[in-house]
């Protein structure tokens, strides 16, 4: 896919994410939105991955640690064709194998079912240490929330996967700097990030979360990187794309009433407007 397409398929995700989060009535809306480029580009340009045989042996994992923002995920793999989109309105109701945070036994596409904070990570570390005492190709992804990472096992994680020397394992940080309860940086600040995962030994990169071009360099260079994981700081807007969603941390776990829901989309739509210009 080129830029344009990039972003015209993080659009719909974004849709999808809005949808599915209205339609349940409750979600996350605010860090989906904001990871919604990160998601875009592993899904449709990074990860080896086939939705016909979502677990077929070689496939690259993904671990999706800050497991609240499940809705993200979704509209992802329905836009990549693991599950019909119109499955998204289904989220979190009775029935359904939405549920509120991934399921590995019931959804196309979820390799961990994640959720409480800070345990994703780790399962990516053993991932990535199984492949390489397996001898095995494929690489392992993990996105974490920057609250998340005030969790004292992300870093008992972190010091393994640098010891094990895990270069097939890729850390991101969505560094939206927001978290239920306001900033992170009032809350408990973990700043600096890049410098922690230096502290480490991982290799950092730092971008712009919403830059397809820094996002497809980093993820380039994170391949080129021998001896050691790699951990990419995502400097993103919580809520992107929504105009009265971006920023608030009240939309962390919120979902928007109808009226709500009708500037949401009208929002999107005009990015998708201005994206066929080009």
């Amino acid at each position: 896919m080129n830029k344009v397409e990039l972003m015209k398929t993080a659009n719909e995700v974004r849709k999808g994410i809005v949808t599915a989060v209205h339609s349940a009535k409750c979600g996350h809306p605010g860090g989906s939105l904001s990871a919604a480029d990160i998601y875009t580009y592993l899904f449709f340009e990074e990860m080896n991955i086939d939705p016909k045989d979502p677990k077929k042996a070689d496939r690259d994992r993904f671990v999706l640690s800050k497991g609240h923002t499940a809705p993200g995920y979704y509209s992802t793999l329905a836009n990549r064709g693991f599950f019909p989109v119109e499955d998204l309105t289904t989220l979190r109701k009775i029935g359904s194998y939405l549920q509120g945070h991934p399921d590995m036994k019931h959804i196309p596409g979820v390799d961990m079912s994640s959720g409480s904070l800070g345990q994703g990570i780790s399962a990516a570390v053993g991932m990535a240490v199984s492949a390489k005492l397996s001898g095995d190709s494929y690489r392992v992804y993990t996105l974490l929330g920057d609250g998340e990472i005030q969790e004292g096992q992300v870093w008992e994680a972190s010091m393994l996967a640098a010891h094990r020397k895990l270069d097939n394992l890729v850390v991101i940080v969505d560094n939206n700097n927001l978290q239920i309860d306001g900033p992170i940086s009032e809350v408990n600040s973990p700043y600096p990030i890049d410098k922690k995962f230096e502290a480490f030994n991982f290799h950092v990169i730092n971008i712009d979360g919403h830059n397809f071009d820094e996002i497809d360099a980093a993820f380039k260079e994170a391949r080129e990187t021998k001896g050691q994981p790699t951990a990419i700081i995502a400097k993103t807007t919580k809520g992107k794309g929504v105009s009265f969603m971006e920023n608030q941390a009240s939309w962390h776990g919120a979902a928007p009433n109808d009226e709500q829901y009708a500037v949401a989309m009208a929002d999107l739509e005009k990015v998708g407007e201005a994206l066929c210009q080009k």
